[in-house]
């Protein structure tokens, strides 16, 4: 049978446009990728890109009264929004032109509508045309959960925080994961008053529990109210925006109500009943180790799957899967020690086994400090760092490894070329100390604080 494409992807975000890219350019498919909204996905348009610029912007109120202490005669100004995001606008358009182009350099034919599919090789797009295709890739990504009782009363996503006309002078944060965290720290840094409710007993479930505690910590000696153990019981309007009553009891009306409490991935009305693909328990598309479903010709990568809902993790799905089926060469991602950071202030890095799941797996050492900074000592800041690495106590392997700390994301990138080297903690401790930075501590723990 003669098709229209060898390869339609059904998603613009990063998993689907490094794999249309990679098909096209370096092995020769005809493709075509179908993006109903705006090229470059959650991590460009709506996530990781523009919440790292709001991460910047939030934290040259802190700098520059470090900068006082240090002797500049600087004096801050209040944060102007508007300035902002028009520089945040552009900078996002500059980005989605840079992703149409590479698709457009590869050869990739572009429909900007939505696509849907209706069987095992074709799709359908909104238009109303059908094409066809010897492969289809789904990577049509996730959105945020909103709960009735909030998207009743109008509570806002991560989503719609990029859109807003104007700061709230107000706002609580529903949830406790790092979208949560990220966004609370964000806020309260341009100059938000900002309450942060979670059910669980500790934001970041899923983290180091030693992490998590001080980062919570930090995050209340930045000023955010911040009450664990609680959820919301009620939402009204009022007059100054929404009222809100907590199931611990603490009542408190804010100008705005942000829902971070979890995300789904995008397979509504995708017309995947028509073709066989399974669906796991939140709606993710299931796939095997070569990210192809239970139809043959039919894949998924990226957070539409919900393996490791990361952009690096996308797009090493979408390069191995054309390295697979167009290049002749098997490839499977690998999700095994992925490093991730927690832009929070300060921020985590990770990589590895928390404390908690090394305990349960064997024998271990945990190796741990926490510190003030030369930076903020000397500016009479309370701020403390804090360290970890947890080591298998047969093997002497590095098993994971744990940083709060500013520019810790930096930091865990290169710590986890050497774990996943296999790196033991004789390597670490035979590097010698670049002096004086923070960094330096992972090489100088020499006497473990705990074992198990």
């Amino acid at each position: 049978m003669a098709f229209d494409y060898d390869l339609f992807v059904i998603g613009g975000g990063s998993g689907g446009v490094r794999a249309a890219r990679i098909a096209a350019s370096e092995y020769g498919a005809k493709v075509a990728l179908a993006e109903e909204y705006r090229m470059g996905g959650t991590c460009v348009i709506r996530g990781c890109v523009p919440k790292k610029l709001m991460v910047f912007a939030s934290a040259f109120a802190g700098e520059m009264e470090d900068a006082r202490a240090y002797g500049w005669d600087v004096t801050a100004g209040g944060f102007d929004w508007t300035v902002f995001r028009t520089k945040l606008d552009a900078e996002l358009d500059r980005l989605e032109r840079v992703y149409r182009a590479g698709l457009d350099g590869a050869g990739v034919t572009i429909q900007d509508c939505r696509a849907t599919i209706e069987d095992a090789h074709t799709v359908r797009l909104a238009d109303g045309g059908t094409v066809t295709a010897k492969h289809i890739l789904i990577a049509t990504g996730g959105r945020p959960f909103l709960p009735e009782i909030a998207a009743s009363a109008g509570a806002l996503t991560s989503n719609d925080i990029f859109k807003l006309e104007a700061l709230p002078d107000s706002v609580l944060i529903v949830g406790g994961g790092f979208i949560a965290c990220e966004f609370a720290c964000i806020l309260n840094g341009m100059g938000v008053k900002v309450t942060q409710f979670y059910r669980g007993e500790q934001i970041l479930r899923g983290f180091d529990g030693e992490a998590r505690g001080h980062i919570a910590e930090h995050m209340r000696e930045a000023g955010i109210d911040l009450h664990v153990g609680t959820d919301v019981m009620e939402m009204t309007p009022d007059p100054t925006g929404t009222k809100v009553i907590a199931t611990n009891g603490h009542e408190l009306t804010v100008a705005k109500v942000i829902y971070a409490t979890g995300r789904v991935p995008n397979t509504d009305r995708l017309g995947l009943e028509n073709t066989g693909v399974k669906l796991g328990r939140k709606g993710e598309v299931v796939v095997d180790d070569w990210s192809q479903t239970a139809v043959p010709s039919i894949f998924a990568v990226g957070d539409v799957t919900d393996r490791i809902n990361l952009t690096p993790v996308a797009i090493r799905e979408g390069h191995a899967f054309a390295d697979t089926v167009f290049g002749g060469r098997p490839t499977k991602a690998d999700h095994d020690l992925v490093p991730s950071a927690v832009f929070t202030q300060p921020e985590f890095g990770t990589v590895g086994m928390t404390e908690e799941a090394a305990r349960a797996a064997g024998p271990i050492e945990v190796y741990a400090t926490a510190f003030r900074p030369m930076r903020s000592a000397f500016a009479g800041r309370p701020d403390r760092v804090m360290m970890k690495l947890i080591v298998c106590a047969t093997t002497r392997k590095v098993l994971g490894c744990h940083i709060v700390a500013p520019e810790a994301g930096e930091m865990i990138q290169l710590a986890a070329i050497a774990i996943r080297m296999g790196a033991t903690k004789e390597d670490f401790d035979r590097t010698v100390a670049v002096h004086p930075v923070m960094a330096e501590e992972l090489v100088t723990l020499r006497k473990p604080v705990r074992t198990a």
